[in-house]
């Protein structure tokens, strides 16, 4: 599309332009350099529009190398350094239409972020310098620049400089661990005797040498704060750019959407730019990773830093790094997926680890945020969630969490857990808009108070299954189908019987309520899986048994892949079918998800429909009597 094309859709309110989420512009994707060629896919094209790629290595000390599209293949800058550019043309050889690729790396876990150029998020820009103050800068961020860093890539010995929308009258230096200088904003970004404010068109810089020098090339990377621009109707935005001031207690940033990724520097004091991201770990109540930019130091890990929540991110008490008490922090947020999925495979599948110690065990082709992983000769169900870390938690037990070494969702396409056994299987889970939410909170009520707690699932929960991490209880379970005055328990066979559990009160698209006495108490830490359905995607309904053949309308086209069973209104286990182990006429073995038991097989419960599935008459009264009731989870 021609740039005139673009300006005249982007005025008629971008008519004619497909929608743009966060998935479409930017992209953290982790892969293990193996002394070969790496081609990242993460589905951002930076071959048609341009943009950025950050690479670091995880487990090794090595620079952080920032590449981009208007300076081309092979150079790189390195954030810690003033060094000039360098060039070695194989350390990125290509920007594609879905990624990048890279040269042999040496054997290494990497971390990579990608910055497509696009109106109200980021754009790159370079120029030759003139020497003039008060200099004007094009750019084609469509909005006011919240941030802009800058970097001189000829000559050595010019650091990087950092405006931020938040620290008006001085900058900051990305390279250094140094507070933002006081009052000489004008110097750098301005005309040399005052600060010039940036426009939705231009930038200004001075003439010092770290941003105009005389016949000096530079590069300078912006942002964009909370102008819209993305989601179906243009109307979402996608990145925030921030204050705040640190308490040295649990001090809450509210950005209106969960972050998947926020930068964090102190500019009263002396501190190091910190990065965080979802895909390498932000736990709740848990280990956090991050990165230094200002450092080539490996990844490290905090307790219980910072939590992601579903509006914004809280920085914890007592970590001077990112909330010591008084001093002003700045941060750059990008918004978690946000795309709703259109197909079962996009959120969903299930794999037969066979036993492999292979990097994942399971393989399931997108990031996940869900694990449950069943052996067929006999386990419980370990639950496990990106949100969680390193933890887990069992189905059919009222256990508490319990730590792990190897229960890790840290792949682009599946996880690890535990030893490896054969006959294992996992079910895998990936949030998305529409489909499935996940929600780690900690319980702030005392009993008989209520709380309504915040998610991301876009619509009206239909079934919601909760479990306290740090004590004993019981799963519960809200189902749609039973209301908001009973529960039901995902570790048990009772049926639903009354409870206040979450005050009566049914869930909305934005929160659901918590009772203090049961899924609130102060201090306690829990989880909620939050499902609903979505057309041609996942099915939460039930139905009324018949005893004879019944056919269950999902509104899928090619049946269902995963079914989770539970008869409401009498005992009964939680049946647990998938197509890997089989949903076919006259055999359709079975897990239970509330039991250690071996999965049982030469069954003839249930058969395959198009649109979802059957419920056959040789079935177990369980999940087919006469005048039953049964709720179930289905996926296509």
């Amino acid at each position: 599309m021609s740039k005139l094309t673009k300006a005249l859709t982007a005025a008629a309110g971008n008519a004619g332009d497909a929608p743009l989420y966060v998935e479409d512009v930017f992209s953290t994707y982790l892969y293990t350099g193996a002394d070969a060629n790496e081609t990242v896919t993460n589905g951002i094209d930076l071959a048609g529009e341009g943009g950025f790629v950050w690479i670091k290595p995880r487990t090794t000390t090595g620079s952080h190398l920032l590449f981009d599209t208007e300076r081309g293949t092979g150079k790189y800058l390195v954030s810690s350094s003033a060094a000039a550019e360098a060039t070695y043309n194989p350390y990125l050889s290509s920007f594609n239409s879905d990624g990048f690729t890279t040269f042999a790396f040496a054997p290494a876990d990497y971390a990579s972020w990608t910055f497509r150029k696009a109106e109200k998020f980021f754009d790159v820009q370079t120029w030759t310098g003139n020497g003039v103050a008060g200099r004007a800068i094009a750019h084609n961020l469509g909005s006011v620049p919240a941030v802009i860093i800058t970097k001189r890539y000829d000559a050595a010995g010019a650091w990087w400089t950092v405006y931020h929308k938040d620290s008006p009258n001085s900058v900051g230096w990305l390279n250094e661990d140094n507070a933002f200088d006081g009052n000489d904003m004008q110097y750098y970004y301005g005309n040399g005797s005052s600060a010039v404010t940036p426009t939705s068109s231009v930038f200004t810089v001075s003439d010092n040498a770290n941003v105009n020098g005389s016949a000096a090339t530079y590069v300078a990377y912006l942002f964009a704060s909370d102008a819209g621009g993305f989601g179906a109707d243009g109307s979402e935005s996608v990145v925030k750019c921030g204050s705040y001031t640190g308490n040295a207690t649990n001090r809450s940033v509210t950005l209106g959407w969960e972050p998947q990724y926020v930068l964090i520097k102190n500019t009263t004091n002396a501190d190091n730019w910190i990065v965080f991201d979802m895909m390498r770990g932000v736990a709740t109540g848990g280990v956090d990773a991050y990165l230094i930019p200002n450092s080539t130091s490996s990844e490290e890990a905090g307790t219980d830093y910072i939590t992601f929540g579903a509006t914004g991110f809280t920085v914890h008490t007592g970590y001077g790094l990112i909330n010591e008490s008084g001093s002003t922090y700045i941060y750059i947020a990008i918004r978690r997926p946000m795309k709703t999925p259109t197909a079962g495979t996009e959120v969903f599948a299930v794999d037969n680890g066979n036993g492999s110690d292979n990097s994942p065990g399971f393989i399931s082709g997108f990031p996940i945020d869900m694990g449950i992983r069943k052996v067929t000769t006999g386990s419980g169900g370990f639950v496990t969630s990106r949100l969680t870390g390193l933890s887990y938690l069992t189905a059919d037990s009222t256990a508490a969490e319990t730590a792990s070494t190897s229960a890790t969702t840290d792949y682009m396409n599946g996880w690890a857990s535990f030893t490896p056994q054969a006959d294992q299987y996992s079910w895998m889970f990936k949030r998305a808009t529409g489909f499935m939410d996940v929600v780690a909170y900690t319980g702030n009520s005392a009993v008989s108070t209520v709380d309504n707690k915040s998610h991301n699932l876009g619509v009206v929960p239909e079934l919601i299954i909760f479990k306290d991490r740090s004590g004993t209880d019981d799963w519960q379970v809200y189902h749609s189908a039973i209301g908001e005055t009973k529960q039901i328990r995902l570790n048990s066979t009772v049926w639903a019987v009354s409870s206040a559990y979450m005050n009566n009160t049914a869930p909305t698209s934005s929160v659901f309520t918590a009772n203090g006495g049961f899924l609130n108490s102060d201090g306690v830490t829990y989880i909620a899986y939050l499902f609903a359905t979505l057309a041609g995607v996942s099915k939460v309904g039930s139905y009324t048994g018949t005893a004879a053949d019944l056919n269950v309308d999902c509104g899928f086209t090619a049946g269902a892949r995963f079914i989770l069973i539970k008869h409401s209104n009498s005992t009964g286990d939680w049946y647990t079918y998938d197509s890997l182990r089989g949903i076919s006429a006259g055999n359709d073995p079975y897990l239970l998800m509330n039991s250690a038991a071996a999965e049982v097989t030469n069954t003839d419960y249930i058969d395959p429909l198009n649109a979802g599935f059957t419920v056959t008459s040789n079935a177990s009264s369980t999940i087919n009597i006469n005048g039953g009731t049964f709720i179930f989870l289905a996926i296509a």
